[in-house]
């Protein structure tokens, strides 16, 4: 396993949610994509890291807290480290809870893509990897 890729997933993830998005710029390629999940409200892809920081900056202001955690292993399979989360929401917006199965791709020390699954096994596959 790479750590070193799985320790940039969890940078991110340490960083979203003390609310530090100026760190979770630092982690993002200058060309990040995001995709995501089949079905969300604004479908995307977004490309580029301003676009992807837009983006995201929208999604946050939806609820008054929000925060994601691992609920499975952290899988390395190449250039790329899968996770499952839960999306924990407070306050107003949608489902308080949301489950999803990330899927990023590291490029030279930083995220490339970030691509989100609602079924797990899906993304696996998107990785050549079953359940």
């Amino acid at each position: 396993m790479s750590q070193e890729n799985v320790e940039v997933v969890k940078a991110a993830l340490a960083a979203w949610n003390t609310g530090d998005m100026n760190a979770v710029r630092h982690l993002l390629d200058a060309g990040a994509i995001l995709r995501p999940p089949e079905g969300w409200p604004e479908p995307g892809p977004y490309v580029g890291q301003d676009a992807v920081m837009r983006e995201w900056a929208q999604v946050r202001e939806t609820w008054n807290a929000d925060a994601v955690e691992p609920i499975s292993d952290f899988i390395h399979a190449a250039d790329r480290v899968v996770v499952r989360v839960i999306w924990r929401t407070a306050g107003r917006g949608p489902q308080p809870n949301i489950e999803l199965t990330v899927v990023y791709t590291i490029r030279h020390g930083r995220i490339l893509v970030n691509e989100y699954f609602w079924d797990h096994a899906e993304a696996l596959e998107a990785v050549g990897l079953s359940e």
